[in-house]
């Protein structure tokens, strides 16, 4: 009697080690890609420069110099959530604009759009590894916020909720720009709103420093949506910020539908 021998050199059942290919599950695909994601954004040095280093170097010097009139009471009770809505600006816009945008540009994008894991999937990923890293901002600004005096208060839950709502909307903004212009307009563009936006979306200075009628025109804006309502519930103990919300609400809308819809992988 002769006996079969396997793939594997043992005797048995013909079969028994042969292989099983296919995909890996979906949430464990996700869950690589976003890890795969959040490294690759923790390692690039221009990306710490925007999410890290930019927004601790001002809220230090402004709070520790009195350069700008942010109206009564300490210097970083004001200062603090526009730190915190710029951080979010730059992980969702500004640093997922330009990284997907080269991922573009390079074919990175189309070869990760023919492999197993769906265009959804790799979206949902590319949105936790920008979850994930928000979470570390926040954590290290309110570190130093607190060592620089800071005495937050209000609705933790309104907090969340902006900052969620912040993150869509931005990051919506963020893909809609990287997936229809090429990379280095991306780049260019990206950086460009991030300064104008430092500068006029209530950030560092209050918007009742501009004029009138540019405060009804920057007040639409999501950063100073974002910045107010934070500042309203950690300055001031709302509970919650409808208007800012709402306005947040609809550009996480419109942009993340925009996105969906012009978004080009090649």
């Amino acid at each position: 009697m002769t006996t079969t021998t396997d793939t594997a050199g043992s005797t048995g059942t013909p079969g028994a080690y042969a292989p099983r290919p296919g995909a890996a599950p979906l949430g464990r695909m996700i869950a690589a890609q976003a890890v795969l994601e959040t490294k690759m954004l923790l390692r690039n040095g221009e990306q710490l420069l925007l999410t890290v280093i930019i927004p601790t170097l001002l809220l230090v010097l402004f709070s520790s110099v009195d350069i700008i009139d942010t109206g009564a009471g300490e210097a970083v009770d004001f200062l603090a959530p526009g730190i915190l809505a710029l951080a979010v600006m730059s992980t969702a816009f500004t640093g997922q604009a330009i990284a997907t945008g080269f991922e573009r540009r390079y074919g990175v994008l189309k070869r990760l759009a023919s492999s197993p894991l769906p265009r959804w999937a790799l979206m949902t990923a590319k949105t936790v590894s920008v979850l994930v890293t928000e979470v570390l901002q926040i954590v290290l600004l309110t570190v130093i916020a607190f060592a620089l005096g800071w005495s937050p208060q209000g609705n933790p839950a309104a907090v969340l909720l902006l900052l969620v709502l912040g993150t869509a909307a931005f990051s919506g903004l963020g893909l809609l720009m990287a997936g229809t212009l090429k990379a280095e307009a991306t780049l260019a563009a990206a950086n460009l709103v991030f300064l104008l936006l430092l500068v006029g979306g209530g950030v560092i200075v209050p918007l009742d420093k501009f004029p009138d009628a540019a405060q009804s025109v920057l007040g639409l804006l999501p950063i100073s949506a974002l910045s107010d309502g934070l500042r309203d519930v950690l300055q001031h103990g709302a509970s919650m910020p409808w208007g800012d919300l709402g306005i947040l609400a609809v550009w996480a809308v419109v942009g993340l539908a925009a996105a969906g819809k012009f978004f080009r992988w090649e």
